[in-house]
């Protein structure tokens, strides 16, 4: 017999799930400011009425809400949703209406808790007056992110190739911004630049990106780039390289990790954080190993119908992640012709680090068997220290901590933890000053290359 008190989960998806976008406003939670805005940017160039959210008003909401028990993006996507709604209808009184937005918020499966966010999410909402019909849709790692179910069935592969494109431009609109300011001539150029810079880009994406959107947006990617070049001081001299690993939501949220890269560039380091596409690729990279992984066992015990669905599954997974190398392949070439950003690497190449150190295995599918081969090879390919950016909490980022540490102590390496809930850690500043003292240490006794992947 079940408890009256224990709350049950609807069983309905017409209100979370694969949604189709339709002429909603399609509301979009900012992770990362170039990459959801460029996001929603190719939405728009497909016909959706996409916004990005305001992030970071709505963090006493999300608390409101949640337990301290919830994963900290968590509680920022809620509370960034509840805020908007709250000025929706001081906007609009009495003519708003909870049914003509659709909240995107993915999902992931695993033993990451990215994956119940939308579901918690809609309980909240179903909670409250009025806000049931707010509809959530989501994409999920199990069928590559595809974005079947949301906009027209024959948009789909164009929409895409323009999302794929669009965050590898936000990917290296960001490196131009980590590359460029902690050498400018004056304060705020850089800023300014980055931001201009998005805004240019938004408005080439949403043009173009229902058509043939490459030429057309990496030639204005270019443009900016060569701006940046001008503007960086030659006298400075080379700083120490830092980078950055973990959870994806909380390293690239600036509101949520405290704006920790312009924190660690106060105290003179130069940072690379990790980008938007590895986890892209990682999704299609990690969806090809179990293909072949049920392929194998489907040939050993002579299951035709496996077979088949195997094969299947390999070539889709397979095919998107060849697109999606080599879109950014393409792109990072034109780029670093205009500047010498850091490069990127592939998932395949984080793979052979855990096979030959065995320190992990690809087999456990959670960010750590991205963060710590990333740690190792920062280690190994001139860096001069490299920080693990996570939830306070996340079991993944706890394994990174606890897989690597011994190692980067052994290395003589400078490596940091920075766990993040919403309290500010007294602490916190003086770590990062001791950790970029040890960083300096090792660019003098090492030096220091530029990372070509």
């Amino acid at each position: 017999m079940e408890s009256a008190n224990v709350l049950q989960m609807p069983t309905s998806t017409k209100t979370v799930g694969k949604l189709q976008l339709g002429k909603n406003k399609v509301l979009i939670p900012e992770m990362n400011r170039s990459s959801a805005h460029l996001f929603a940017a190719a939405l728009r160039a497909f016909a959706a009425d996409a916004q990005v959210l305001e992030t970071g008003r709505g963090l006493e909401l999300g608390k409101k809400f949640t337990s301290g028990k919830e994963c900290f993006p968590c509680l920022v996507t809620l509370g960034d949703l509840l805020y908007f709604v709250e000025e929706e209808r001081r906007r609009l009184g009495a003519a708003f209406r909870a049914d003509r937005y659709v909240f995107f918020m993915p999902e992931s499966e695993g033993p990451c808790r990215f994956g119940m966010y939308n579901k918690f999410q809609r309980m909240v909402l179903d909670s409250l007056p009025d806000l049931q019909g707010l509809k959530i849709s989501s994409l999920s790692n199990t069928d590559n992110y595809s974005p079947e179910g949301l906009i027209d069935p024959q948009k789909v592969q164009r929409f895409r190739k323009t999302a794929c494109l669009a965050m590898v431009v936000a990917d290296v609109l960001d490196r131009l911004t980590w590359r460029v300011r902690p050498y400018e001539k004056a304060g705020g150029l850089t800023d300014a630049l980055a931001e201009q810079g998005l805004h240019r880009l938004m408005e080439v994406v949403e043009r173009t990106g229902a058509e043939n959107p490459f030429d057309p947006v990496v030639g204005e990617l270019e443009k900016i780039l060569a701006a940046g070049q001008t503007i960086i001081d030659p006298a400075i001299p080379p700083k120490p390289l830092i980078g950055i690993v973990g959870e994806i939501f909380l390293r690239m949220h600036r509101r949520s990790n405290q704006d920790l890269i312009r924190l660690m560039e106060r105290y003179g380091a130069e940072v690379v954080n990790a980008s938007m596409a590895e986890w892209l690729n990682y999704v299609s990279y990690d969806g090809l190993r179990q293909a072949k992984r049920k392929l194998r066992l489907g040939l050993r015990l002579l299951r035709p119908r496996q077979v088949k669905e195997s094969i299947r599954e390999m070539l889709g997974f397979g095919v998107n992640l060849l697109f999606q190398e080599r879109t950014q392949q393409a792109v990072f070439k034109r780029a670093r012709r205009r500047l010498d950003i850091a490069g990127d690497h592939r998932i395949s190449h984080l793979e052979k680090i855990l096979r030959e150190t065995g320190d992990f295995s690809f087999d456990i599918p959670t960010e750590a068997s991205l963060s710590i081969p990333g740690i190792i090879h920062c280690a190994r390919n001139g860096y001069n220290g490299v920080v693990n950016v996570y939830p306070f909490t996340c079991m993944p980022g706890t394994t990174t901590s606890a897989v690597v540490r011994p190692i980067m102590h052994e290395l003589g390496f400078p490596f940091l933890d920075t766990p993040y809930d919403d309290s500010i850690q007294p602490n916190r500043e003086t770590a990062i000053r001791t950790f970029m003292y040890q960083a300096r240490q090792n660019l003098q006794r090492h030096g220091r290359k530029w990372p070509t992947t």
